[in-house]
C-alpha cells in the first residue's frame, strides 16, 4: 500500500521539479566578450584594496559581536573562575597561583592577579 502511493507521489512530485528552473537565453558571442570586459572593470573597482588601510576589516558596527569573541570571552570567563578559586584556596602554594596567573595573562595579553579576575565575572 505504502509502495503505490510513495510511486503516486513521485509521479506527481517529479514534474514540478522542472518547472521552476529557467532556461537561459541565448546571446550573440560579439555581445559577451563586449559584456565580459566590462564586467572586469567594474570587478576591480568593486573589489576592496586591501592594502588601503586598516578600516577595511572594521566590524564595531554590528549588533552582535564575532562567534570567535564570544567563544574566546567564554573560555576566558570559565578559566577565571578556575583561577578566583585558586585566589581563594589557602591550600594551593603561592607559587602554582602565580605561574597560572602569568600563563593566563599570556592568553588574555594583560597582566592578571587575584584582583583582575573579577573583571571576567561581570
Amino acid at each position: 500500500m505504502f509502495f503505490r502511493i510513495f510511486l503516486v507521489f513521485l509521479l506527481l512530485f517529479m514534474p514540478g521539479l522542472g518547472a521552476g528552473q529557467s532556461v537561459p537565453d541565448t546571446v550573440p558571442a560579439a555581445t559577451v566578450e563586449s559584456d565580459a570586459a566590462s564586467v572586469d572593470d567594474s570587478d576591480e573597482a568593486k573589489t576592496p584594496n586591501v592594502s588601503s588601510g586598516k578600516g577595511w576589516r572594521d566590524t564595531s558596527g554590528y549588533p552582535f559581536p564575532a562567534l570567535a569573541d564570544t567563544i574566546a570571552a567564554a573560555q576566558n570567563m570559565v578559566q577565571a573562575m578556575i583561577l578566583r578559586e585558586y585566589c581563594s584556596n589557602k591550600k594551593v602554594s603561592d607559587n602554582f597561583v602565580r605561574e597560572r596567573l602569568s600563563r593566563f595573562s599570556r592568553i588574555t595579553e594583560r597582566e592578571e592577579n587575584c584582583q583582575s579576575l573579577l573583571d571576567y565575572g561581570r
